[in-house]
């Protein structure tokens, strides 16, 4: 593997925050196709799947607290 081909590869930490800008909603358009271009499909929806189950949980435990109080 050369350098060229190792820094075309999005990393899990650019994964990740191309997810987390995803929900927020906010992305620029060059910002979306650069990710488009060097992010793998299948790590995308891995950590989106991830995020979803977090931020559920999250949710679940605030009404608990709400309603417990």
């Amino acid at each position: 593997m050369t350098a060229p081909e190792a820094s075309n590869k999005g990393s899990l930490w650019r994964t990740a925050r191309a997810v987390g800008w995803s929900f927020f909603g906010v992305r620029k358009n060059s910002a979306f196709q650069d990710d488009v271009s060097k992010l793998n499909p299948l790590h995308i929806i891995a950590v989106g799947l991830i995020a979803v189950m977090l931020f559920v949980g999250g949710l679940i435990l605030l009404v608990r607290w709400v309603v417990a109080t």
